[in-house]
């Protein structure tokens, strides 16, 4: 039937064309049945009021009796043209208790008739039918409500419609404005003021509708555009038209049925009939005529049928004392002038109560001065848990945030609006719908730079982050974060530390409602800027406290590492930080905390003992356990404070400790590993040429040995001197060794060879300078050798000897001392000659070269520049020729001591002292390339053989000042 009342509507309406009308029946009122809608264009909803024509032939079919076509139509046009009067008469009237009208009334296809006006919910009428339903079946589940209402979400809910007695108050006090503004302002007399005409809006406002009847009062002195009725046309009723369109007797004055008087105190008359409908049960005027005007008359003839006093004004159940006592006999009087205006009604004392009262100076709000309006919100909130849950949501709360653009009010109305969201049992749904929006607008549309100080949005900040539990319990995660985090933000940004101080506070309410990802890479970012940038410690203090919340911790009253229980853990585990950012973000803003406050010490300590349950173990043991160690020192801790960072050291070096020896046992499987296996590693072995033998048999490369090279195959070089290795042993021996450096130091004259650094330069050939005051005796061997060389007389050995490559040893003064000085250890204990051998042939250890000289060692200076002759290319650049019968390598004697070369003297005129023949050793140890004196080895010493002559003209002591180089 209402599907078909919208199908009749015509396609060119500009109603239909704008406005998305639901399908869906609202309320009905009179005639007209109303349905919700949406302008297209803004999405804001209103209500359409239907009217179709087919009703009319419905009524005339219940009557029987066929109409002609002409009757009918008088009919229809009759009917018509009072709705066209109501419509139009809305259109005319402009004030808060009458019906505002959005669009003008338009006739449909059908012939019927349509307008929009603001959202309604339902009627009056309506509301009492649907309390009499639910007395009558023993509740609110007596009888489904003809009123549900769809959420955007799909869920249908019965609306919240309260007829108690504060909104009976509240709606007489409305209508009463609205008469007032008809009789005084209007100059119009209502004419049929009954529960159909009274409409009720989305704000549980009352509102005056119903004007089919208006009309100015005789006589009126104001003008008007609006039509008189004719008293005798109306009061005629016609069967052929619904009761609905029809003026209803039951609640007309005697002015108009008995006295023909159009009044404006006939309205009043009503009122007091309304009055009592609205607290009799059934909600009906105590008048009961069904459309008779005879049966009206009648119940005028009897006092007992009229409603007076005695009689309880015909209710059947007890009214208000003041409504009984003061109001109704000044409305139910017969005489029209005893009757008292509409600006007495509302003066009366049935509205002299603290409810009505707010009512009332909140609907005048705006005229207020600051002063009141401040007192009047302070003392709101005390009065609010008193008024009805419907009047809370509709009425008051809508009226407050409308004065939020005051921006003086912010904190004082949001502190009354979230009181009432608390009271409310649909809080939720009032403060998603009316509550949040406003937020958004007030806090992030139209807010200022957070930079900026204002005083006024930093209060209503406040009041905003100290109800966040309550807008946390009435929002979900997607509402919270995109309208209530950014409000969140702009507090932590604030410049007033003590709206950060509250917001940092709140964290926990903030954290459950959002998700992992919001909390790691939005939320966490500004509250680390905050911390590193802030200067107050208080702050620092915060924001330490709301990192431990961050990761999963309570605050600042954990108890350790193991006080945090396993319903936390898993309560908190979807918003916690992950391991990564608490080490690699929150640790090092830890490290940077430059003062050593010591609450900001204890405040950062708790967020070590809450990382610490998750961060891996070498973390622990290399970031965090120094860290903890150097604020623990700080001089500034008491002795309590510093207890505390030793028992969380002790709790983590623990934790580290039993995991590695966890890890470990692992990896070997459990089995304990012996000490000397743990060392197998300092078991070197033994290393070729590392001992030294007396009367050793292995063969010895001497050339390799004093140019730094050793042979791979003799484990003492030393050990033969005559001995010739082979040209591959050589040639190893000289690829594989690292050439050593030349040692400068001169041991003392008396000091004997050690045996163990012998065996330190020969086993590796890794030469180093002995340190030759640690050397310990040792006794040589006894060999033809080892007897101190003696002085001989000059005399040319006649042995035949072969011709090395000649040694200049005259290179300079026998007085001058040299600068540089070689030593080295000797095989022997005894101080013998040195001995020289060097061949690139056929290499001879026993190859000694003894040119006697006048001063053969007297000359050598290593900073003259000396010239080298062509050395001969069958011998080295230096070979000393082996001493007069020496034996062969086979004999067995294989000792380090040598005598003298004939003809030399040993005797040493500028060092005071003999020299260690086998000191000559230590030639070994210089680089052959020179880099130990600058020069080539090869080169000097082939110009010292420049001057050196013939050994039958070299005089005695030529080895005077061998023993400097020793």
């Amino acid at each position: 039937m209402f599907a078909n009342a919208l199908k009749s509507i015509g396609a060119s309406s500009n109603i239909n064309t704008n406005y998305s009308i639901s399908s869906t029946l609202t309320a009905t009122a009179g005639p007209w049945k109303i349905y919700s809608a949406k302008r297209k264009a803004t999405g804001k909803e209103y209500s359409v009021f239907v009217f179709d024509k087919k009703t009319l032939d419905a009524g005339n079919n219940g009557l029987g009796g066929r109409q002609s076509a002409s009757s009918q139509k008088r009919v229809v046009e009759e009917v018509v043209e009072r709705l066209k009067k109501e419509a139009s008469s809305l259109a005319r009237l402009r004030h808060p208790g009458v019906l505002e009208l959005v669009e003008p009334v338009e006739e449909t296809r059908g012939g019927g008739l349509q307008f929009v006006a603001e959202p309604v919910t339902a009627s009056l009428s309506g509301l009492l039918q649907e309390k009499d339903d639910q007395e009558r079946g023993g509740g609110f589940g007596g009888r489904s409500s003809r009123y549900v209402t769809e959420d955007a979400n799909g869920t249908r809910r019965r609306r919240e419609l309260e007829i108690d007695e504060l909104e009976i108050q509240k709606g007489l006090l409305q209508v009463s404005k609205a008469l007032e503004f008809l009789h005084d302002n209007a100059g119009l007399v209502h004419g049929n003021l009954t529960p159909d005409a009274i409409l009720v809006n989305a704000k549980s406002d009352w509102k005056l509708s119903g004007l089919a009847f208006c009309s100015p009062p005789e006589p009126s002195t104001i003008p008007t555009t609006i039509q008189p009725i004719i008293l005798g046309e109306v009061l005629n009723p016609d069967p052929r038209i619904p009761r609905t369109v029809q003026l209803n007797l039951d609640y007309a004055s005697p002015d108009f049925v008995l006295d023909n008087n159009l009044t404006t105190f006939a309205d009043m008359f009503s009122l007091g009939l309304l009055c009592i409908a609205l607290y009799n049960s059934p909600h009906r005027s105590p008048i009961e005529c069904n459309t008779s005007i005879s049966a009206y008359k009648r119940v005028f003839q009897s006092s007992q049928s009229v409603p007076t006093a005695t009689n309880n004004y015909l209710s059947s159940r007890p009214l208000p004392k003041e409504l009984g006592q003061h109001v109704l006999p000044r409305l139910l009087t017969r005489r029209p002038a005893q009757r008292m205006t509409a600006k007495e009604f509302q003066e009366s004392e049935y509205f002299n109560n603290v409810l009505i009262s707010t009512i009332r100076f909140l609907e005048g709000f705006p005229a207020k001065t600051p002063n009141e309006k401040q007192q009047f919100l302070r003392g709101l909130i005390k009065v609010l848990p008193n008024f009805p849950k419907a009047v809370m949501e509709k009425k008051l709360l809508p009226a407050l945030l409308e004065e939020l653009k005051d921006k003086e009010l912010i904190s004082l109305i949001l502190h009354n609006a979230f009181k009432i969201v608390g009271l409310l049992p649909a809080g939720r749904r009032a403060f998603n719908e009316k509550v949040r929006p406003k937020l958004k607008e007030i806090f992030v549309t139209n807010a200022k730079q957070p930079q900026e100080k204002d005083a006024n949005r930093d209060a209503g900040l406040m009041i905003v982050i100290e109800q966040l539990s309550v807008i946390a319990s009435n929002c979900n995660g997607k509402e919270f974060k995109d309208d209530i985090l950014p409000i969140f933000y702009t507090a932590l940004e604030s410049p007033t530390p003590s709206l950060i101080n509250a917001a940092l506070t709140s964290l926990p309410v903030v954290l459950p409602v959002l998700d992992f990802s919001t909390i790691k890479g939005e939320l966490f970012p500004v509250i680390a800027t905050i911390f590193s940038k802030t200067n107050s410690l208080a702050i620092k203090v915060r924001g330490l406290e709301a990192f431990v919340t961050l990761c999963g911790g309570t605050g600042s009253g954990d108890d350790g590492l193991d006080g945090l229980a396993t319903e936390q853990k898993k309560a908190t585990s979807s918003t916690a930080l992950d391991k990564f950012t608490m080490q690699e973000k929150i640790i090092p803003l830890i490290k940077a905390i430059k003062t050593r406050e010591p609450a900001v010490m204890m405040a950062a300590l708790n967020v070590l003992k809450v990382v610490g349950r998750v961060a891996d173990g070498d973390f622990v043991a290399l970031e965090m356990l120094p860290l903890l160690w150097s604020m623990s020192l700080n001089p500034q801790l008491n002795l309590r404070e510093f207890q505390a960072f030793m028992e969380l050291i002790k709790s983590l070096s623990s934790r580290v400790e039993d995991e590695q020896t966890k890890k470990l046992q692992e990896l070997t499987g459990g089995a304990v590993t012996s000490p000397g296996l743990k060392d197998d590693f300092l078991s070197f072995g033994a290393i070729a040429g590392s001992s030294l033998e007396a009367n050793g048999t292995s063969e010895t490369d001497f050339e390799a040995l004093v140019k730094g090279r050793a042979s791979t195959t003799n484990t003492n070089p030393l050990d033969s001197w005559d001995t010739k290795p082979s040209a591959a042993s050589s040639s190893s021996v000289r690829n594989s060794t690292p050439t050593p450096t030349f040692s400068w130091s001169t041991p003392p004259v008396s000091s004997p060879v050690a045996t163990s650094h012998l065996k330190a330069q020969t086993g590796g050939f890794r030469t180093v300078t002995p340190d030759l005051a640690a050397i310990q005796p040792m006794a040589p061997t006894i060999t033809q050798f080892s007897q101190p060389l003696q002085p001989q007389s000059n005399t040319t050995s006649t042995q035949p000897q072969p011709q090395p490559a000649s040694f200049n040893w005259s290179g300079a003064s026998s007085a001058t001392t040299p600068s540089n000085i070689w030593a080295t250890p000797s095989a022997s204990a005894q101080p013998t000659s040195n001995v020289w051998a060097s061949s690139t042939t056929q290499p001879n250890p026993n190859a000694w070269a003894s040119q006697p000289s006048t001063s053969a060692f007297s000359s050598l200076s290593l900073n003259q520049q000396q010239q080298q002759r062509p050395q001969p290319t069958t011998s080295s650049s230096f070979a000393l020729p082996p001493p007069p019968g020496a034996p062969s390598a086979s004999s067995g004697n294989s000792g380090f001591s040598l005598p003298r070369p004939p003809g030399t003297s040993f005797t040493t005129s500028g060092l005071g002292g003999t020299s260690n023949m086998n000191s000559l050793a230590s030639l070994g140890v210089a680089n052959r390339t020179g880099t130990g004196m600058g020069m080539s080895m090869n080169s000097m010493m082939g110009g010292m053989s420049q001057q050196q002559k013939p050994p039958q003209q070299q005089p005695k002591g030529g080895l005077d000042k061998y023993e400097s180089l020793l």
